[in-house]
């Protein structure tokens, strides 16, 4: 869309409000003249939120959050942060860092990604096993909205007050207001932190050992899980040795997976992990994993392949716009499903990928990877990533879309979440009806009727 600019609407103005008090009055004027108002934080959305509705007839204000990026307090004896809505992740932990504190919240959108968007699309950091995801770490939120301020009046850990007022703005998308200050917790930076990876002989005992991570509650910081394909697609990109001595290790550890201990190079997956905390604890901690991990055939893979996994997820981003250039359109998707359904899940949407491409003319077999990127009690979180050559093909976004729709009806027939961190937006709308009940979706259209009666924040996402 960006590159052939093909927008039906676009917004009509543009504001960068630099605090709380402009926003109260850009609020105001937009509901004494009747206009639309879009909050955009980073920009990272990829549920189309940002998108403006093509027939709106009145005058769309994208309200910009990025100049609202100040942190305005640290409480040191209370570990929180009170910033305003539109601070980057990124610049958020740079400066908590120079007092040697940090959130811990790491989305993979960290480097463009705004407080406000977390808070507004009830955001999942790589490291929640320690810090918890958002709706973990919030202690505070001020919004305001065409009725007017919504916040507590207490800043208290827990409130047992009638259902929680964040879990309505929590998720809500730019559909009732703006977010513009929120207050976090923070933790001292930690001492130690350590890389670590294990291959699996296939996907399955890999799931099944986060499994037992989980049950026994012993999770790292972080554990993800790439299927085959990914790890292979991770491998391609992998730097070129910069030593003879390094190439000659890296041969002989490949030698002692494939040959020695007899995994199959095109059915093994590999976990990442990253421990953090008190130095002796982690290596205990290691060590414990590492253990469990063996009882699934797991075989430690070594501290670089794990950091190298995690920096493939930042390079993803650029990859898809790199592709480009090469006739290859790629996205990602996630969700989240209960410990029995992941394996059948992640094939099961793998194949159907992969038959609706063939199905609309793709001459090339589509990527079609996963990996199972955050584990709970109760199940996990998903991530899938597509992508197909469309050369020759003469309406490529629909066909892109209709793939991504038809993975979602077999992410949803197979048990799993609309979604897990990436919200609804406008792309998954018509699924959330189904997903929450008519009375839930109820409740939720007469949130929306009460706080904004005239749609002054009409993107139409959710509803």
């Amino acid at each position: 869309l960006l590159r052939e600019g093909m927008f039906q609407r676009i917004p009509d103005i543009v504001l960068w409000p630099t605090c709380h008090d402009d926003v109260v009055k850009i609020v105001n004027l937009a509901c004494k003249y009747n206009l639309c108002i879009i909050p955009i934080g980073g920009g990272t959305s990829v549920s189309y939120a940002l998108m403006c509705p093509a027939d709106e007839t009145r005058t769309i204000i994208s309200l910009d959050t990025s100049q609202m990026n100040r942190i305005l307090w640290v409480d040191e004896n209370n570990l929180t942060v009170h910033v305003e809505a539109g601070i980057t992740g990124q610049e958020l932990e740079r400066q908590l860092k120079e007092s040697g504190y940090c959130t811990g919240h790491e989305p993979d959108s960290l480097e463009f990604s705004t407080v406000g968007g977390w808070v507004s699309t009830r955001a999942s950091g790589m490291k929640k096993n320690i810090y918890g995801n958002i709706e973990d770490l919030v202690v505070h939120i001020k919004m305001v909205t065409p009725r007017g301020i919504i916040e507590k009046s207490c800043q208290g850990p827990r409130m047992s007050t009638g259902p929680d007022i964040h879990h309505f703005i929590m998720g809500s998308e730019g559909t009732l207001g703006v977010v513009t200050e929120a207050t976090i917790k923070i933790r001292p930076i930690p001492e130690y932190q350590k890389y670590g990876s294990v291959a699996f002989p296939n996907f399955e005992q890999g799931v099944a050992c986060l499994r037992e991570i989980a049950k026994q509650r012993c999770a790292p910081a972080s554990i993800r899980l790439m299927d085959n394909q990914q790890f292979q697609f991770g491998h391609a990109l992998k730097p070129q040795v910069s030593s003879i001595f390094t190439s000659f290790l890296d041969g002989l550890k490949k030698f002692y997976i494939t040959k020695f201990k007899g995994f199959d190079p095109n059915q093994l997956s590999v976990a990442t992990l990253l421990f953090e905390g008190d130095r002796e604890k982690v290596l205990q901690h290691e060590k414990q994993v590492y253990d469990i991990a063996a009882k699934f055939g797991g075989l430690a893979a070594g501290e670089d392949n794990g950091q190298r996994g995690y920096l493939l997820t930042y390079v993803i981003a650029y990859l898809r716009d790199l592709g480009l250039e090469y006739y290859v359109l790629g996205e990602s998707f996630e969700t989240s499903a209960p410990w029995d359904r992941v394996v059948d899940l992640c094939r099961n949407v793998k194949e159907r990928i992969t038959r609706e491409c063939k199905e609309k003319g793709v001459q090339f077999a589509p990527l079609s990877t996963c990996r199972v990127t955050q584990t709970y009690d109760a199940g996990a979180c998903v991530y899938f990533y597509f992508a197909f050559n469309y050369r020759g093909i003469s309406d490529p976004l629909t066909v892109f879309e209709q793939t991504e729709a038809a993975a979602r009806e077999e992410i949803l027939a197979n048990g799993g979440s609309l979604s897990h961190h990436h919200g609804v937006g406008k792309l998954r709308k018509q699924w959330l009806k189904e997903s929450i009940s008519d009375v839930g979706f109820g409740m939720l259209k007469s949130v929306k009727e009460y706080v904004d009666p005239n749609n002054i924040f009409g993107s139409r996402n959710l509803l």
